[in-house]
């Protein structure tokens, strides 16, 4: 009997292992877990894939997401681009926002978590331009270039085409994804948690590449 009651324990984990691995393999939902958005936008990336995260470094979620959505990006296929654009919700987020493109134009896009961390780790207020010069010179940044892209009209364009591109996709909360200018993932309680973003964005950037295909 005991053997009996251990080979049955065993068969139900087994079945409960496999119904794990089944549901994690499971299609994610139109309508709950992902939406087609009604007015799909032209990606700017060519025959690549595009994915599009809409964030600012003063948005507490967007430091909580980095922590998933920055490993997935380090790992994408060689069909699928993938670009950060900032959010201007409010006078601090412009500043934040040219913090990105100054730190992307000098190819430092590798301090974009130290970034989120000294604003809501460390309370420093780098939308202050003082601040965050000092900053850039605490992490070995030529304070001068730094100063000569922030106030670049190189700097000033990206964050116009970012404030468009916010308008078109109608972005009202961050971070907001979207894959190959069609699907956006649902993030929150009852759709796809932070640490489910790499399959969910895996999932939709095959199904627009399977789309494309049928073209």
């Amino acid at each position: 009997m005991i053997r009996w009651a251990t080979a049955l324990k065993w068969l139900a984990l087994g079945f409960m292992a496999a119904s794990f691995s089944a549901s994690a393999q499971q299609q994610l939902t139109e309508g709950k877990q992902f939406q087609r958005i009604k007015n799909p936008q032209t990606v700017e990336s060519g025959s690549k894939i595009e994915v599009v995260e809409f964030f600012s470094y003063g948005c507490i979620h967007c430091y909580h997401f980095e922590e998933f959505i920055g490993p997935w990006a380090k790992k994408i296929p060689a069909d699928v681009s993938f670009k950060r654009i900032p959010v201007a919700f409010q006078p601090a987020w412009v500043s934040l926002g040219k913090v990105f493109y100054t730190l992307e134009a000098l190819g430092r896009e590798d301090l974009s978590l130290k970034v989120f961390q000294s604003i809501h780790d460390a309370n420093v207020r780098l939308h202050e331009e003082k601040v965050f010069f000092d900053w850039a010179a605490s992490n070995g940044l030529d304070v001068a270039k730094v100063k000569e892209m922030w106030g670049s009209f190189a700097v000033n364009s990206k964050m116009n085409r970012a404030k468009t591109l916010a308008q078109n996709y109608q972005v009202d909360s961050t971070p907001m994804v979207f894959v190959d200018g069609k699907f956006r993932p649902i993030f929150g309680p009852g759709s796809i948690e932070f640490k489910d973003a790499g399959a969910a964005l895996d999932f939709l950037v095959a199904k627009a590449r399977s789309e494309r295909n049928k073209k």
